[in-house]
């Protein structure tokens, strides 16, 4: 079925979707960080990095392999607008959660057959990002942790509600996953 808005139409349509809380990432981090009394975090947090390299900044060069400043939010050539997952500000430390199709992981990462070429660019722009994202975090004093979402434990259940979390418990092997992950955060914590 051919779609109702031309190509120009479907694409501001699109681009006005705004994305927060998916529920196998960052909900599974956030029920986590406050399951073990995690505290001094925040989410969705915007940090404005300076970057007196130019080229850093301005990410329009060849060497990074992206075209243009949106992508990574930079409103000047030498300010770069970062939107971090978790924050905890008073050790600096910027935690990213990672979906494996987004971000290219390495185990479980699928190439999609339609359009493979389309997906590849942007998959790996997006793991480009992810590198000059981290560079410039870790040069400006900030401790980079970036957990993927196969690291996380799953929440299960039809749905949560606001009041009502509906559940099962955690299986041996997703417990010893979610301490293992517990240990990762605190080390980066003290």
């Amino acid at each position: 079925m051919a779609d109702v808005f031309s190509k120009a139409k479907r694409s501001e349509v699109m681009s006005r979707i705004r994305s927060r809380g998916n529920r196998d990432t960052e909900l599974a981090l956030a029920r986590l960080l406050r399951a073990n009394h995690i505290t001094g975090w925040r989410r969705q947090i915007v940090i404005n990095v300076r970057s007196s390299r130019r080229k850093e900044a301005q990410t329009g060069n060849r060497k990074s392999g992206i075209g243009n400043l949106k992508l990574i939010g930079a409103s000047s050539p030498r300010l770069l607008r970062v939107k971090v997952d978790f924050v905890f500000r008073q050790v600096r430390l910027a935690l990213f959660v990672d979906g494996c199709f987004w971000h290219g992981c390495p185990k479980h990462a699928t190439w999609p057959a339609h359009r493979a070429a389309w997906w590849r660019h942007k998959i790996e722009g997006n793991k480009t990002r992810d590198r000059l994202v981290n560079r410039v975090l870790r040069r400006a004093g900030w401790k980079v942790v970036r957990i993927w979402e196969h690291e996380l434990p799953k929440l299960r259940g039809k749905h949560r509600t606001s009041n009502i979390q509906h559940s099962t418990p955690m299986n041996r092997e997703q417990a010893s996953n979610a301490d293992k992950l517990v240990r990762r955060i605190k080390k980066h914590l003290e």
